[in-house]
């Protein structure tokens, strides 16, 4: 039998929220679970998952915070959830040179991507690759476009496994362009263009959510641009698809300045025709980008105020060890900004959204999405007709 004392202490306790360990959705077109490793690699408790996490042990606390105790890793174990990737970057064979320099009879270079599209397609060794984190992809690929080519530079073509769930037709072979940038920080960064619409003036650099890379999002990317009329430009983090390093807050300002500097010099699109678009986690570096960059407009999806107020809600101010702190930034955007919430979001509240719209002076007229959640804001009517009118209508203003 408790004391009452005991029985009073334990019903204080239980009257104390948990914390919210997990911060952003494992996403994709087969994945709907919430999970994340709290736990470094090499850790004597690695493997252990909190799957819609209510609460933490103390061990569970120290593991998460002190296996180091720095912001970046803790970031890194709350916010990364890399999938095996879904799709594989393949040396284009084409016997047309893009630059006199080259000779053919230079080293093959490696395919890079899904370990199991690797080995079916032929691939050669290599020690840089991406997606290097075990498994293969049953099932067969299929070839998508290839990247424009810049002098001494190589040409890559796109292979999807079954797990993108996509099947190119030959019309969308011929608008899709990917290669390899490379980040300020030495990091391989996937590339992604896509030519949706012949006569747009605008094209969206779109930071993804988590757990999903350029081959599962490839089908969604396409729809959008198509229906918005804007060309759509994405980009892989490190650690997600072909792109190399380790997922955390610093490669992801330096994989977003890599794509921004592609996009720029490789296609000439100057910053008056670029919009930023970020969801959920993509939200960091977009918000990181658009407080240093003027551009067209910026549109936040799902977005999140901080680290530490998604993770414990009761968070007033932000602290010097934060991780992405978006409500410290969003005041210093020159842009126009469009911020996109579902109102029943599971993972990053509804208030995250209020809060960037008060804190930020270039806010619109905002779309909260009444019974949306994290993840299906895309299903609702009122998601394409409130971009169409944001492009067509409030960024026609804002230039006129």
């Amino acid at each position: 039998m408790h004391s009452p004392q005991q029985m009073a202490r334990y019903q204080e306790a239980e009257q104390v929220p948990s914390p919210r360990l997990f911060l952003f959705p494992v996403y994709g077109p087969r994945l709907r679970d919430y999970r994340v490793c709290v736990n470094r690699p090499g850790c004597l408790t690695q493997g252990f998952y909190i799957q819609k996490m209510n609460g933490l042990s103390i061990r569970e606390l120290c593991c998460l915070f002190c296996c180091p105790p720095c912001p970046s890793r803790i970031a890194a174990k709350l916010a990364f959830l890399p999938p095996e990737p879904t799709y594989a970057l393949i040396p284009d064979l084409d016997p047309t040179p893009i630059s006199t320099t080259e000779s053919s009879s230079g080293p093959a270079l490696p395919t890079l991507g899904a370990p199991g599209l690797r080995s079916r397609l032929g691939a050669g060794g290599g020690s840089e690759r991406g997606g290097d984190r075990g498994g293969g992809v049953t099932g067969g690929s299929t070839s998508a476009g290839t990247s424009p080519g810049v002098a001494g530079e190589p040409r890559w073509k796109l292979h999807l496994s079954e797990r993108a769930e996509f099947q190119y037709s030959q019309r969308e072979l011929d608008v899709t362009d990917v290669f390899l940038a490379r980040s300020s920080r030495g990091n391989r960064v996937g590339c992604m263009y896509i030519r949706c619409a012949p006569n747009a003036r605008f094209t969206v650099l779109f930071s993804h959510g988590n757990a999903v890379d350029l081959g599962q999002m490839s089908s969604f990317y396409i729809g959008l641009g198509t229906r918005i009329n804007c060309n759509i430009f994405s980009y892989d983090y490190s650690g997600y698809g072909v792109s190399t390093g380790k997922p955390s807050e610093k490669n992801l300002y330096a994989d977003i300045d890599a794509a921004w500097n592609a996009l720029r010099t490789r296609y000439g699109i100057s910053p008056e025709n670029i919009i930023l678009y970020g969801q959920s986690i993509g939200t960091v570096p977009t918000v990181d980008l658009a407080s240093r960059f003027e551009c067209a407009a910026v549109v936040l999806h799902s977005p999140l105020t901080s680290g530490m107020r998604v993770a414990f809600p009761d968070t007033k101010k932000t602290y010097c060890f934060d991780a992405f702190p978006n409500i410290e930034k969003v005041a210093k955007i020159p842009s126009p900004v469009l911020i996109i919430h579902g109102t029943e979001d599971e993972v990053i509240d509804f208030s995250h959204g209020l809060a960037l719209f008060e804190r930020c002076p270039k806010a619109v007229e905002p779309l909260w999405v009444e019974g949306a959640g994290h993840n299906d804001i895309e299903l609702y009517s009122q998601y394409l007709e409130r971009l169409r009118r944001f492009i067509n209508q409030d960024l026609a203003a804002q230039h006129a």
